[in-house]
């Protein structure tokens, strides 16, 4: 075709030929220079009065301007009447580029590039049509496959029956061809000139060929390229390419060069992984060595945000996820998980709900710091107003393992045979005060969080242990509350006083209960505080009260963070004598607090739960003990707090009730103290009623947080301690409930857990049959159960 495009009276001829233009530029002899019009198109050409030898493409030619022009005219007028391919889109230069868009026709033996998915693009030689329009296509990998046509992203010029045992040889030469830094050159002269290429104009022009080879490495630097050229216009399997602008090519070099300095990184820390991952237990780095380099820790937090699926954004997830895949590993959490527990940075048992909820397990360096100076500066408002109870015996019955001791009994006979019992409770306040950076820190905690692992304390460790704790042999301050019963065990007196103790015994439950069993003459006190629970208990059945008594397991786990830590498990049994003695004596003081609270018109976090109404002897056919008390709790509903005045708890069959004896690990029993010990000095309450209850809705959604923490947590270490129990090991089951046809609901007693399982026909809720650990896997909460049938 002779004209390429008309612009602004420019004429430039086809690719093969020179511009037009250009050539007259060497015209020396021209006489004058004068212009024509068009008034029907509105164009201005230049007119030459003489006519000229010159040299054009093929040889020497004479070309009369006047003629030409005329020419353009008859081509512009024929283009007006449509008798020419439309031709719509220009480049930046003018020139028309759908007539460099002629698509091949698919036919056997042609050498095509195409697009296998998303992510891969294969070459392959054309074999034969596959339906109307799909063709079947030997690959390079040696697979044979039919594709679209619209799948087809090149066919390469000027081949025709291509071997196809050819294709990988003929890939690799053009790989070995591959050298960006022709694109560049070729793209300074193509903005220079304002010219747009297609793969086979920059073959010719980069390898000064457009042999098929030199077409396909041409291709493949313009489809590969984001930096200097960008697809003007494509039809089918043929693109056309045009020179970015200069400043959006310096601005796409940079983000480049930051792409592949991120590419870098993300390969050496791919690195670190291996070589990580390849290392033995005791010789893993430590996970303080992932914390050094800022860049280093960003991507590990981000593994760890994913493996919990706590992402923040979305920069966040693409960075872990890219970690992955270069690991060769699938987008999931557990595959995360897995790698940051092959590299050592996470252990085999790692607690992800303390992760995923955010608990906190340390005290900053501020709260420390502020916890030290109460240690040492502290003075005692109350050391005037302290009862000296130095003289009483003093038991604090615990769990073995307690670093928190904050309650303690004493009991006497008066003359008449009543007793008086005496429930000392740690003060904390002496060192905290409301709205203290200590207190504000604990309120945002609101529980201490006691879990297999460890515990994390709701105040600074030193401070809860050395100071505010009840330690044997040492004098204590502490908030003594004295209760003298009626033989009935109902309330006869009481009092609530400032006091100094010396706690004599530390026991755990094993060794009380067993001090209780031995009935020893130099314990008298402990037997009175047994006689003083087993009134209560009768008291408060007489009132209502619902015992709810089951069995319930503690472990305690060794070395958590080895691979195989040692687990060991408690099985404790409520209804046990040194339990039942210690949950009563609590309860007692709850009782007497509330009672207090109401007659001196204190607010306080007054707990009732209004199960009054249960008909107990509904229950009457079910055995005593869990089994009962699981088909209560059942139908139980939650506890209500007034702030105000006391509700009735009809569950534990009292007036009121208020949790006041563990103000070093439950944040509203703290507000409780800091209410009645305003009260005993005769200042006025801290807080009203309203702020207790706002303070107390931000205190108790923590509470639940860190309850369901504690329940998974212990769930999951039952489960692995089953998992690692023989096969053929058998476990008594006792049968609680059926929960659908023959699945029922058991309680382990071995284990003090409840599971679920099918058991066989005959069997009836109380009966007891054992069972088999079919399957444990504790990072999926899955146990399976199998019933021994008996012969």
């Amino acid at each position: 075709m002779a004209v390429r495009a008309v612009n602004g009276g420019s004429l430039i001829r086809s690719a093969a030929s020179p511009p037009l233009l250009a050539f007259w530029c060497r015209f020396r002899q021209f006489s004058s220079l004068t212009f024509r019009r068009n008034y029907e198109l509105g164009l201005r050409f230049p007119v030459l009065h003489c006519e000229n030898q010159f040299c054009g493409h093929g040889g020497v030619r004479s070309c009369s301007a006047y003629s030409l022009f005329e020419c353009v005219m008859q081509e512009l007028a024929a283009l007006q009447k449509g008798r020419r391919v439309r031709a719509s889109v220009k480049t930046s230069g003018g020139e028309l580029l759908e007539d460099k868009l002629v698509n091949q026709v698919l036919e056997k033996g042609l050498l095509l590039e195409f697009k296998k998915d998303s992510d891969r693009i294969l070459l392959g030689v054309a074999q034969r049509p596959d339906g109307k329009k799909n063709w079947m296509v030997y690959d390079q990998n040696g697979v044979t496959s039919s594709i679209k046509p619209q799948q087809v992203t090149y066919i390469v010029p000027g081949v025709e029956n291509f071997d196809q045992a050819e294709i990988s040889n003929f890939l690799q030469k053009a790989q070995e061809s591959l050298d960006p830094t022709l694109l560049e050159i070729a793209w300074v002269e193509l903005l220079e000139k304002n010219k747009s290429v297609t793969a086979e104009e920059l073959a010719e022009m980069i390898f000064g060929s457009a042999e098929p080879l030199e077409s396909y490495c041409a291709h493949l630097l313009l489809s590969k390229d984001e930096i200097y050229f960008t697809v003007l216009e494509t039809k089918g399997s043929r693109s056309i390419y045009g020179p970015r602008p200069t400043g959006q090519v310096e601005e796409l070099s940079r983000k480049q060069l930051a792409k592949e300095a991120a590419e870098k990184e993300l390969q050496d820390f791919v690195q670190l992984l291996v070589s990580a991952k390849k290392k033995p237990s005791h010789d893993k780095p430590p996970k303080s060595s992932w914390m050094v380099d800022e860049n280093i820790q960003y991507k590990i937090e981000s593994l760890v945000a994913y493996a919990i699926d706590d992402c923040r954004s979305d920069e966040q997830k693409n960075t872990a996820g890219m970690i992955l895949k270069a690991m060769g590993l699938i987008k999931t959490a557990s595959s995360a998980l897995k790698l940051l527990i092959n590299i050592g940075y996470l252990p085999v048992h790692v607690n992800l709900d303390v992760l995923k909820l955010n608990i906190r397990t340390n005290h900053s360096d501020e709260i420390l710091a502020a916890a030290e100076s109460l240690l040492s500066e502290s003075s005692d408002l109350d050391e005037m107003n302290r009862k000296d109870l130095t003289d009483l015996k003093v038991y604090a019955i615990d769990v073995d393992e307690a670093d928190e001791l904050d309650d303690a009994l004493s009991a006497t006979k008066l003359q008449d045979g009543r007793i008086r019992v005496w429930i000392h409770v740690a003060d904390p306040t002496r060192f905290v005060e409301p709205g203290s950076m200590i207190d504000r820190e604990a309120m945002r905690r609101g529980t201490s969080v006691f879990l297999p692992t460890g515990t994390y304390p709701m105040f600074p460790e030193k401070l809860a242990m050395e100071g505010m704790s009840l330690q044997q042999g040492e004098l204590c301050k502490a908030v003594s509350v004295s209760v003298i019963l009626h033989s009935d065990g109902s309330i006869a007196e009481y009092s609530v006083q400032n006091s100094i103790i010396k706690p004599t015994y530390m026991l755990t439950y094993e060794s009380a209960t067993e001090l209780l069993h031995l009935n020893l003459e130099e314990e008298p006190e402990l037997k009175i505080l047994s006689e003083a629970a087993a009134l209560r208990l009768k008291w408060r059945r007489q009132q209502g009260a619902i015992d709810t008594s089951t069995l319930e397991t503690r472990i305690k786990v060794v070395n958590p963070e080895d691979p195989e830590p040692t687990i060991n498990l408690y099985v404790e049994n409520q209804a046990d004598p040194a339990m039942r003695l210690v949950s009563e004596m609590m309860i007692l003081c709850g009782e007497v607090i509330a009672t207090f609270g109401s007659s001196n018109n204190l607010a306080l976090p007054y707990r009732g739960q209004p199960q009054s109404d249960i008909d107990i002897s509904a229950f009457s056919h079910l055995p005593e003990g869990p089994v009962r008390s699981s088909a209560i709790v059942k139908i139980m509903r939650a506890a209500e707090i007034d702030f105000r005045k006391p509700t009735r708890h009809g569950i534990l069959g009292l007036p009121g009730y208020v949790q006041f004896t563990s103000p070093i690990r439950r944040y509203l029993d703290l507000l409780a103290h800091y209410q009645v010990k305003a009260f005993l000095r005769g200042e006025p309450p801290p807080f009203s009623a309203g702020q207790l209850e706002g303070m107390a809705s931000i205190v108790n959604m923590q509470v639940r947080v860190v309850r369901k923490l504690c329940g998974c947590s212990l769930r999951y270490w039952i489960i692995e301690f089953l998992r690692r129990q023989p096969k053929e090991k058998k476990f008594r089951a006792l049968i609680l409930r059926f929960i659908k046809n023959r699945v029922a609901a058991l309680l382990l007693l071995e284990v003090g857990f409840q599971a679920s399982a099918s058991v066989s026909l005959g069997t009836n809720v109380g009966d007891e049959i054992e069972v088999k650990v079919e399957e444990a896997h504790p990072r999926d909460d899955f146990l399976e159960l199998k019933e021994v049938i008996r012969n």
